[in-house]
């Protein structure tokens, strides 16, 4: 049952009831009535409106598809999975440079967006982070290796 059918059916009990409306009691009764009506027709307008609304904007929603389609020449989702704002690394359009780069994800510790860097960001040891700006710093070098000469059996980096 609608609303606007759940309004008619109390009026209808009411009229059934024969209210006095020379008694305050009535008078209040009534008044109820013919509000919640209104409100009934009022809500019943604004359902049809947005129905209406939904209806152009799903249209639009498919006019613009048609037209990304047309003048982007859009046939996949061009953005790879992991957000680094690179093409898909799959597509052989790629370079082949670039095909063969690590590409890391790294937490900023500011904002918590999660930045994507490839090596060559990560030989810099810094970068920013294009959310907040903060300075990402890289440390490569290995705590136990202190001497950098990468040997397990060196006195220097045990010790």
């Amino acid at each position: 049952m609608t609303i606007t059918e759940r309004a008619a059916y109390i009026k209808g009990l009411a009229e059934g009831l024969g209210i006095d409306d020379s008694t305050k009691e009535g008078k209040v009764i009534n008044a109820l009535i013919h509000a919640f009506d209104d409100m009934a027709l009022t809500v019943s307008d604004i359902e049809a409106e947005v129905n209406e609304l939904s209806e152009q904007v799903d249209t639009i929603d498919e006019d613009l598809g048609s037209l990304e389609e047309d003048y982007y020449e859009l046939e996949d989702d061009d953005e790879c999975d992991c957000d680094c704002g690179y093409t898909d690394h799959d597509d052989e359009n790629d370079d082949d440079e670039y095909l063969d780069e690590d590409i890391y994800e790294v937490c900023c510790p500011t904002c918590g967006d999660v930045v994507c860097i490839d090596s060559d960001m990560l030989e810099k040891g810094q970068t920013t982070c294009p959310n907040c700006g903060e300075l990402l710093e890289f440390d490569l070098e290995d705590e136990e290796d202190s001497c950098g000469c990468g040997d397990e059996d060196c006195g220097k980096c045990n010790e």
